[in-house]
């Protein structure tokens, strides 16, 4: 393996990467999109902090929700739903504290995840509470 091997394959990881993110970015497109047909109103999308990113922040009445949106190409290893682990968890709670330090007196919230696995979507509300 020659030098410009390394290069060569250190490229392709990047094109992954990139892949990646653009299905990132079309899920939480296709989430949102979805939300504000269910009559949600979209308050800030990728807010992130040094605690970690929230993908969509929604307003459900008088309530901010924290969406967490996920995808998968099966259910493999549990899937989408599965995939927001303790860990993960934690870095949404941790966010969305840091988001609500700038209410007087902060809204009801919750935190929803919207799990896309191949074509199917399924929207699981209430699915992280703070412990």
């Amino acid at each position: 393996m020659g030098l410009f091997d390394i290069f060569n394959r250190t490229a392709g990881a990047e094109d992954r990467r990139t892949e990646r993110r653009r299905s990132g970015d079309a899920a939480e497109d296709a989430a949102l999109k979805y939300l504000t047909r269910q009559g949600l109103k979209l308050v800030e999308r990728n807010f992130s902090c040094k605690g970690g990113e929230l993908d969509l922040i929604m307003q459900d009445g008088k309530s901010l929700v924290f969406v967490e949106v996920r995808r998968r190409s099966g259910q493999t290893h549990g899937g989408a739903g599965a995939s927001v682990t303790r860990s993960k968890q934690r870095r949404l709670i941790i966010a969305a504290q840091t988001y609500l330090q700038r209410f007087s007196t902060p809204p009801a919230c919750r935190f929803d995840v919207l799990a896309f696995e191949g074509d199917n979507m399924q929207w699981l509300k209430n699915a992280i509470e703070d412990q």
